[in-house]
């Protein structure tokens, strides 16, 4: 997280969006949300991710490595970064801009966006013509070149990709924390609204050192091993 803000602010970033799953599989969830809620508190966005709801009580579905994290989180977690998650909105509409942790299909439900048909569903509920998620630990780009039909374009990172506003684009940004790609660089995305273009993002770090965190606080050794390797 702190070397993606600090890449975003290289870049020339002015404002920032965290688009959910603040807690889960990381070692400092506290240290994490602490950051967040620091940014919304200066007008930055944040909408409310699966693990964060999970945390907070909800009884939403985790395996047992993310439901281990999820025990974790709750143990660190001071109360009122327990209230900060409990409090934050599924979904965030903003001009152009849709910002939501899934699908603005059913946020609540927290769908993945695994498809062009499930692109398509979240960009006709969105009412956007941008429309920004997480959830998927991957780093995609549907639009709707034709009609409402969705199609996949995987970006290459640091590349500037112009998406119009006459057209209706789904960005999948990455994930900070636990990519999948079999890349555990950082990913994340820089959206500049004044031409309109998005620009996917790879940022290394030392991610030895948070994957021995993760041991050293007991989480369980896959969650380690996923964050060395991305997958």
């Amino acid at each position: 997280l702190e070397s993606c803000l600090a890449d975003a602010r290289a870049r020339g970033a002015t404002r920032y969006v965290f688009l959910g799953d603040f807690v889960g599989y990381g070692a400092d969830p506290h240290g994490v949300v602490e950051v967040i809620s620091e940014y919304v508190a200066q007008g930055a966005i944040a909408v409310r991710g699966n693990h964060d709801e999970a945390v907070c009580g909800s009884a939403v579905y985790m395996n047992e490595m993310a439901r281990c994290a999820i025990d974790y989180a709750k143990q660190v977690l001071s109360p009122p970064q327990m209230l900060f998650l409990r409090n934050l909105p599924l979904i965030v509409r903003e001009g152009s801009c849709c910002f939501v942790h899934a699908s603005a299909a059913s946020p609540e439900k927290y769908p993945y966006i695994d498809s062009p048909s499930a692109a398509q569903r979240c960009a006709e509920a969105s009412e956007a013509a941008h429309t920004f998620c997480g959830h998927i630990h991957d780093q995609r780009l549907y639009f709707a070149a034709q009609g409402p039909r969705m199609t996949m374009f995987r970006p290459t990172p640091g590349v500037a990709v112009p998406i119009p506003a006459h057209r209706r684009w789904v960005a999948l940004v990455g994930s900070v924390g636990q990519p999948r790609d079999r890349n555990p660089q950082a990913a994340y995305a820089i959206f500049d609204s004044a031409r309109p273009a998005i620009t996917f993002c790879r940022v290394p770090y030392d991610y030895h050192a948070a994957a021995e965190r993760i041991r050293e606080v007991g989480l369980p050794d896959p969650i380690a091993h996923r964050v060395e390797n991305g997958i």
